[in-house]
């Protein structure tokens, strides 16, 4: 853990969670061959927004702990997805975070506009599913 990571105290700040997040699912979408931003033929973009981030906290961490972060697909929608992060410390569980984001299409000028997400992309990231957690039985 880095200290500009920590509050004054030396704990991790709880923003630090949601910059890990984003950095381990786009090693996630690279592993799964799926572009952040992917150019269309028609030359828009397509990427992926985020509609919903949360993430709860079991436990501290501090400036010079290692900290481990398993991602996995949770589920796939027709043009979300939704990822399960599981931070860990020595084994022991530190938080559990997720994330939802949508497939758009990018147009300079124009507010992004959902799409289905293509067959190929599903196929893609069903590869990665994780199972929810023993905590999110009966919600």
């Amino acid at each position: 853990m880095e200290f500009s990571n920590t509050d004054a105290a030396g704990i991790v700040h709880f923003s630090s969670f949601m910059l890990w997040m984003e950095s381990v699912e786009h090693e996630l979408l690279r592993e799964a061959g799926v572009a952040v931003m992917d150019e269309q033929p028609d030359g828009t973009v397509e990427s992926w927004p985020r509609v919903s981030v949360s993430c709860d906290y079991a436990s501290a961490i501090r400036f010079g702990d290692v900290i481990d972060i398993e991602a996995g697909v949770e589920k796939v929608g027709r043009s979300s997805v939704t990822y399960r992060f599981s931070f860990t410390h020595d084994g022991r569980p530190v938080a559990l975070g997720r994330v939802v984001a949508v497939r758009c299409q990018i147009q300079h000028g124009s507010r992004p506009q959902a799409v289905l997400i293509p067959e190929r992309i599903i196929e893609r990231l069903s590869a990665f599913a994780s199972p929810p957690a023993e905590s999110d039985s009966g919600n």
